[in-house]
C-alpha cells in the first residue's frame, strides 16, 4: 500500500500523526478563501498534481507483472475538465491512469464517500469467485476550491478549525488531501509477496432515507456491519477497534453510534473507537481507502489513532474513544463509511 497526505508522502508519517493524535488541519494556501466562513483544511504544502500523484502510488504497490491487473479507481472526477470540457469524464481518466501505469484496463467511482470501500469490496468479490487474481485499488482527492466552497457555504465545514468526532460542542468536517493504492490478490496468489492484512470481510447497506441526512437508528450501516462479520466468520467481541466514519456534525456521529449498537449491542460500548477524520480530514471519494490504509498500519503497529479535538462527553455518542495515544495488539479491526444518498459500508481487517 501507498499513500499522500497532508503529512507528506508515505504511510509512516500518517501512522505517526494519526497515533499521536496530531492534526494536520492548517489555513489554506492552496486557493483564496478570504470570503468563506471557515479557512482551514488538511491539505499538503503546495500544489500537488493529482494525475501525478495517483500514478506514483501505483507504481510504488505495482512490484508484480501488470499487464493482465485491473485498475478500480475512486475519483471524484476528472481535474481536466474545468480546462477541457470534452477531455471524457470519470471513465475516461481512470482509463487514462491505468493504461499510463500499465494496467489491463480501469473502472471508475464516483458514489462519494463510500467510493473506495465499494471498490474494495467489488475488488475482493471479484478474487473472491475466482474472477481475478488480483486488483489495485486507488483513490485521489486534492482540496480544491469547488468543493470546498460546495461545503462551505452549506455550513458543513467546521468554523472552529477542528474535527470533533463523537464530541460535545462538534461543529462538522473540515476536508483533506489523500491519494493512495492498494493492492488486493488471492491468499494463493504464485508470487512472493509479504501479505500486509488479509481482508477478512466486507459489507454494504442502503437507507434510502434522505439525500444527505443520515437515518438516525443507521440501520444501513448496522447491515453492512453484520455482513461483513458473518462474512468473516466473527463475533462482536472479536473486533479490537473501529475506525468509525465520524464526520464529525451531529447527526451523523449520533446515527453512527446508534448502528455500531444495533449491530454490536452492548459490546460496542466497550470497543476502542476514533474517527481518523479528526486528525487527516474528510477526503472524500479517496476517505475510505486513506482509512483503510490506515486501520491498516494501525493494526500492524499495535498503536491505536486517537479520536482528537474531544471537548467533552456526548450523551448519543456514547463509544469508548481513543482519547490517549494507546498501544494495543489488535486482531481484527473495522473500517465504516457513509455517504450522501444513504450508502454504507464496513471493511473488516484482520493481521495475516
Amino acid at each position: 500500500m501507498a499513500v499522500f497526505s497532508a503529512f507528506g508522502a508515505g504511510v509512516e508519517p500518517l501512522l505517526t500523526a494519526v497515533a499521536a493524535g496530531t492534526p494536520g488541519f492548517a489555513p489554506v494556501e492552496r486557493f483564496d478563501v478570504g470570503t468563506r466562513r471557515a479557512k482551514v483544511a488538511a491539505a499538503a504544502l503546495g500544489s500537488p498534481d493529482l494525475e501525478r500523484e495517483l500514478i506514483r502510488v501505483i507504481d510504488e504497490v505495482c512490484d508484480f507483472e501488470r499487464g493482465g491487473t485491473r485498475l478500480f479507481l475512486a475519483i471524484h472526477g476528472d481535474p481536466a475538465l474545468a480546462r477541457q470540457p470534452a477531455s471524457g469524464g470519470t471513465e475516461a481518466f481512470a482509463a487514462r491512469i491505468a493504461a499510463r501505469c500499465g494496467l489491463a484496463g480501469a473502472r471508475a467511482y464516483t458514489s462519494a464517500c463510500v467510493a473506495a470501500s465499494t471498490a474494495v469490496a467489488d475488488a475482493a468479490a471479484l478474487i473472491a469467485h475466482g474472477r481475478a487474481e488480483r486488483v489495485v485499488v486507488a483513490a485521489g482527492y486534492l482540496v480544491e476550491p469547488d468543493q470546498y466552497a460546495l461545503f462551505d457555504a452549506g455550513r458543513a465545514l467546521a468554523v472552529d478549525g477542528r474535527v470533533r468526532p463523537f464530541s460535545t460542542g462538534r461543529g462538522g468536517l473540515l476536508l483533506g488531501d489523500a491519494v493512495g493504492a492498494v493492492v488486493l490478490e488471492a491468499a494463493g496468489a504464485p508470487r512472493a509477496a509479504e501479505p500486509l492484512a488479509r481482508l477478512a470481510g466486507w459489507g454494504r447497506g442502503g437507507d434510502a432515507y434522505h439525500v444527505c441526512k443520515p437515518r438516525p437508528d443507521g440501520l444501513g450501516l448496522a447491515r453492512a456491519i453484520t455482513d461483513a462479520l458473518h462474512r468473516g466468520g466473527l463475533q462482536p467481541s472479536d473486533i479490537g477497534y473501529v475506525n468509525a466514519h465520524g464526520s464529525g456534525t451531529k447527526q451523523s456521529d449520533a446515527a453512527e453510534t446508534a448502528a455500531l449498537y444495533a449491530a454490536l449491542g452492548t459490546v460496542a460500548g466497550e470497543i476502542p473507537v476514533s474517527s481518523t477524520k479528526s486528525i487527516h480530514g474528510q477526503a472524500l471519494e479517496a476517505g475510505a481507502l486513506l482509512e483503510l490504509i490506515v486501520t491498516i498500519a494501525a493494526l500492524r503497529a499495535g498503536r491505536l489513532p486517537v479520536n482528537a479535538g474531544f471537548l467533552g462527553a456526548d450523551d448519543d455518542c456514547r463509544l469508548d474513544l481513543v482519547l490517549e495515544p494507546a498501544a494495543v495488539p489488535v486482531t481484527h479491526a473495522l473500517t465504516l463509511n457513509v455517504a450522501f444518498g444513504g450508502a454504507n459500508t464496513a471493511l473488516l481487517v484482520g493481521a495475516p
